[in-house]
C-alpha cells in the first residue's frame, strides 16, 4: 500500500480498522458487540505498528477485552481517553484529555472534544489526515426543551470551531437514526465545515439502512460517503 492510501474495514457500530502504508489502527472496537469477533489476539499477533484507540468509557466504544490483545502482541500501543479506568499493566497505554498531542515516530495524534463523553481523535500519518469523532455529534433528541436544544447547539458549534483548519482525508462521524429527523444534522454540518475527502458513517448499531439513507440524503452535495451493508465490509481509500 502506498502513502496516502488506506484500507478501511467496518467492524461494528463505531468500530473500524484502518490499514495505512506502515500502520494498523483500530478505533472504538468492542468485541463483545460482535457475535463473531473479527479482530482477535491471534489476528494481531504478527501485525506491526498496531495502535488501538478508544474515545471514551461507554460500553459501545470501549471493551476491556481489547487490553488482552497485548498478551499476544506486547508491541501494541493503546491510546485511550482519560475517562477510561483500567488497572495498571504492562501494556503500552497512553491516556489523553481533550486538546492534547501525542507523537510516536511518524504518527501524530491530536485529541479534541466531544459533545458527550471522552474525546475525538485526529491522526496525521502516512500522508493521511484521519478523524474519528467518537461521540462528538450534534445531539438533538426528540422531546428536548428549547433550552436543551440551544445548549446542544452551542456545545456542538464550540467543539467544531476547535477542529484544525487543514485538509482532512477520512472522517468517521455518527449517523444515528435514534435522533429521528435530526439523524444526519451533525454529519452534514461537519461535512460542510471540514470538507473531508471521505465521510464514513458510524454509530448506527444494526441499522445499516441509515447509511443508505444518509448517502441518498447528501447526493448532489459533493460529499463522498459510503453505504455500509455488512460487518467486515472493506472500503478502499481513495475511492475508485
Amino acid at each position: 500500500m502506498q502513502t496516502g492510501q488506506a484500507k478501511i474495514t467496518y467492524l461494528v457500530h463505531s468500530g473500524f480498522s484502518v490499514e495505512t502504508a506502515r500502520h494498523f489502527f483500530l478505533f472504538d472496537y468492542c468485541p463483545s458487540m460482535d457475535r463473531t469477533p473479527q479482530i482477535t489476539a491471534e489476528f494481531l499477533r504478527t501485525k506491526e505498528n498496531v495502535y488501538v484507540f478508544a474515545s471514551h468509557s461507554h460500553g459501545d466504544h470501549f471493551d476491556p477485552a481489547i487490553l488482552k490483545w497485548a498478551e499476544a502482541n506486547p508491541a501494541i500501543q493503546y491510546v485511550l481517553s482519560s475517562d477510561i479506568r483500567v488497572k495498571d499493566g504492562s501494556q503500552k497505554r497512553h491516556f489523553m484529555n481533550p486538546y492534547e498531542q501525542w507523537r510516536d515516530g511518524e504518527l501524530v495524534v491530536r485529541s479534541f472534544g466531544s459533545t458527550d463523553a471522552g474525546i475525538s481523535f485526529w491522526l496525521d500519518v502516512d500522508g493521511l489526515a484521519i478523524f474519528h469523532a467518537g461521540d462528538l455529534n450534534w445531539w438533538h433528541w426528540s422531546g428536548e426543551t428549547q433550552a436543551e436544544r440551544d445548549y446542544a447547539d452551542r456545545y456542538f458549534f464550540e467543539e467544531m470551531d476547535l477542529l484544525p483548519k487543514q485538509p482532512l482525508d477520512i472522517a468517521f462521524f455518527p449517523v444515528d437514526r435514534r435522533l429521528e429527523e435530526n439523524y444526519a444534522l451533525g454529519a452534514e454540518y461537519f461535512a460542510k465545515k471540514m470538507q473531508p475527502k471521505l465521510l464514513v458513517p458510524m454509530h448506527f448499531g444494526a441499522d445499516f439502512a441509515a447509511t443508505a439513507a444518509f448517502k441518498q440524503k447528501v447526493a448532489g452535495t459533493g460529499l463522498a460517503t459510503v453505504e455500509i451493508s455488512r460487518k467486515g465490509q472493506v472500503i478502499d481509500f481513495p475511492l475508485v
